[in-house]
């Protein structure tokens, strides 16, 4: 079992570069953790630097624009990666003609792509960010289409592999929870987001700018999701924070109190091995 870690800071000197996810970590989609933004500010004014790595399917310029509008200090961070900017390479490789399933607040991701936005008979390829309407809709409303897509043998691009995501106190299906469908189904699927490496080869890109000599060894990632942020950091060799308090609370949490020993189990059962945890970042 990891010790838990009472403030970020006790680990600073270990480390050059911090991954940090966003949602569950900075923000649960309505309100910012003021304290998780507080020491990931103290980590930049001590030398280090803050990549965010999100599987939002927005690109960069619009996670950042959320995050000033849920309150997220623009000082806890120096660059973003998103699922949405490294999908875009996966879509300009498909098929131009597009069949698009998300919200339409997400359809910035197709622009200047030159795709086309394409019916069933159509369509060469599927884009998902996720579902239509994620407030009232639940994956399992998509089998049908999922149906006519795999007798088709459409492609089916992810541009958000998380299952679910905090809103407020609720858990919200995303875009990883259609495509696991499909995939089970027998379908293709096609994902750069974590826990896939691109999205991490860019994360180490963009800390390059900033640190040219940059090792694994000193970069810390930190996370709460076991199938995305888990998973990810470590099959990519990354030291790995595992923040507690996100969207696997409710296995191990009663009442805002972790139980140690159900934690324990559930980071075994997990095959999750973070070198610290804590229940929410600070």
């Amino acid at each position: 079992m990891p010790k838990r870690l009472d403030r970020l800071a006790d680990l600073n000197a270990d480390y050059d570069v911090i991954f940090c996810d966003v949602w569950g970590v900075l923000h649960n989609g309505v309100q910012a953790w003021p304290f998780a933004g507080e020491a990931l500010g103290a980590f930049r004014r001590q030398g280090g630097s803050v990549v965010l790595i999100t599987n939002s399917p927005r690109r960069r310029k619009g996670v950042g624009e959320q995050l000033d509008l849920i309150g997220v200090d623009p000082e806890a961070y120096d660059r973003i990666v998103t699922s949405g900017d490294v999908t875009r390479d996966l879509i300009k490789a498909g098929s131009k003609d597009v069949y698009f399933i998300g919200p339409d607040r997400d359809r910035p991701l197709l622009g200047g792509l030159g795709v086309n936005d394409a019916g069933l008979d159509e369509a060469g390829t599927v884009v998902c960010t996720g579902l239509f309407d994620d407030e009232n809709e639940q994956p399992e409303e998509y089998i049908s289409i999922l149906e006519d897509f795999r007798k088709k043998d459409l492609p089916f691009i992810c541009a958000n592999p998380d299952l679910v995501v905090e809103r407020g106190e609720r858990l919200i299906p995303c875009a990883g929870s259609i495509a696991a469908l499909y995939e089970k189904m027998g379908g293709r699927t096609l994902v750069s987001g974590k826990p896939h490496a691109p999205i991490y080869e860019a994360a180490v890109a963009a800390a390059k700018e900033l640190r040219p000599d940059i090792a694994n060894g000193r970069i810390l990632a930190i996370g709460d999701g076991m199938p995305t942020d888990v998973k990810g950091a470590q099959d990519f060799g990354l030291d790995l924070l595992y923040v507690s308090d996100g969207i696997h609370a409710r296995d191990y949490t009663d009442r805002a109190v972790v139980d140690e020993g159900k934690l324990e189990a559930f980071l075994e059962r997990n095959g999750a091995r973070p070198v610290r945890w804590m229940q929410r970042l600070r």
